[in-house]
């Protein structure tokens, strides 16, 4: 590895590692009774929120 792969490969593992410390520092533990399903296949919940769900004449 060139030192500038080392480099670049170190700072991409550093800026990963601050964006999760600081979700962890800022934000709380999540409800995973709250939360919304990963995989809506068949599971009977309304497509909301996306321009799939912005149907005509609403």
């Amino acid at each position: 590895m060139a030192p500038t792969r080392r480099l670049t490969a170190g700072l991409a593992l550093a800026l990963v590692a601050t964006v999760l410390l600081l979700d962890l520092a800022a934000g709380s533990v999540p409800n995973p009774y709250r939360a919304p399903a990963l995989l809506a296949l068949g599971s009977g919940q309304v497509a909301s929120g996306g321009h799939c769900a912005a149907l005509p004449g609403n």
